[in-house]
């Protein structure tokens, strides 16, 4: 039952530690003492070694872990056309602690040109022996985090009217990474997980979103942004309900969203976080059509270092497989370890140990 295409038995969400030399010359590019020049040569000296590594542990994908980004999502963005990056008052609110304060505004006509994470996917794809993956935020998470007054009036009448031209900027993002290569694209989206929970779904209210239409909006602009996807390509989703720190934003349970998310997007897999009770039991994998599709259950943490016990791991295994079949499954962590470059607080060593573990149940549940 090894998977020879994507999502395989044994995955990763995308991120890891940034290592101390990429924390190091980040803090010092910030400060402004090296140029952006120095940080690159870094930069293309230490993804290599993190790529090694994932070879190393025996996955059979392997990311840059994200070591040129500050967020998982906004240097995505800030790439595309009259998207930009602009600073709030204050930063998005995780329990007890809250990241740098970022947003996004459009400025114009959204639209995907020279986008640098292109370059970012072949430098992955020159220095790895297995298949490179590529992880960039789905377009839901653009239009759920617009705060009130950030769209040009003159481009989009309103938040909504983005989605046009936002699904057609991602349908030539797919074409542009398939053309460099990609074969394993995923869109990491929060948006889906907090259409799961009463107090995420009251803020968006508040900045004026009529919430009642967000999951139809997002099947469509989903499957519109993947429709030309080739047959060889393979694109799946990660659902996160918040990652920082070792902290989380959202509660509750996928069945508000489980049959529109598994049913009616057009994926091929996804990413699920399973590592605590807030997210819910196993019964919305019922909604998985069967067939090609993977659901990746997450139920091993990147929020902590301790090392979950194996019998453990494999017993929820068998408590997803009472609602999904076991071939249509697949085991990564939860979360990458570090969606912003601040990391998750466990060690270097924590972080391998797991995903080591991955890689040996996977074996042990489906066979090498």
């Amino acid at each position: 039952m090894k998977r020879t295409r994507p999502p395989f038995r044994a995955d990763h969400v995308g991120s890891y530690l940034r290592s101390p030399a990429i924390a190091e010359a980040r803090a010092k590019r910030e400060k402004g003492l090296i140029g952006a020049a120095d940080l690159k040569k870094i930069e293309d000296a230490e993804i290599p070694k993190v790529i090694r590594k994932q070879e190393e542990v025996g996955l059979q994908c392997a990311t840059d872990g994200e070591y040129r980004r500050m967020f998982w999502h906004y240097d995505f963005y800030d790439g595309l056309d009259n998207v930009e990056i602009y600073e709030l008052p204050g930063g998005i609110q995780f329990q007890g602690v809250a990241t740098k304060p970022k947003g996004v505004k459009i400025t114009g006509k959204i639209g995907f040109s020279n986008h640098p994470m292109l370059e970012h996917f072949t430098f992955v794809k020159n220095h790895t022996k297995v298949m490179p993956k590529m992880c960039i935020p789905s377009p839901t998470v653009l239009h759920f985090r617009l705060e009130p007054g950030s769209v040009d009036k003159a481009a989009y009448p309103d938040h909504d009217a983005i989605f046009s031209d936002l699904s057609a900027a991602y349908r030539k993002a797919v074409k542009a990474f398939y053309d460099a290569g990609c074969r394993y694209l995923q869109f990491d989206d929060t948006a889906w997980a907090y259409l799961c929970s009463d107090v995420e779904l009251d803020k968006a209210k508040k900045r004026g979103m009529n919430v009642a239409a967000l999951a139809d909006n997002y099947v469509k602009v989903i499957n519109d942004s993947i429709k030309d996807k080739p047959a060889d390509m393979t694109i799946t989703t990660h659902v996160c309900r918040g990652n920082f720190r070792s902290t989380w934003i959202a509660s509750g349970g996928y069945e508000p969203i489980a049959e529109r998310m598994l049913a009616q997007c057009n994926y091929d897999g996804y990413f699920l976080e399973y590592d605590s009770d807030r997210a819910g039991g196993f019964e919305p994998l019922r909604f998985l059509p069967k067939g090609n599709k993977i659901v990746v259950v997450g139920v091993i943490t990147s929020k902590s270092g301790t090392l979950e016990p194996k019998d453990l791991v494999k017993r929820r295994i068998d408590e997803a497989a009472k609602f999904a079949p076991l071939e249509q499954l697949a085991l990564s962590p939860q979360c990458g370890f570090a969606s912003t470059e601040e990391g998750n607080v466990l060690t270097e060593d924590q972080q391998w140990a797991k995903m080591r573990e991955v890689v040996e149940i996977a074996e042990e549940v489906w066979g090498k």
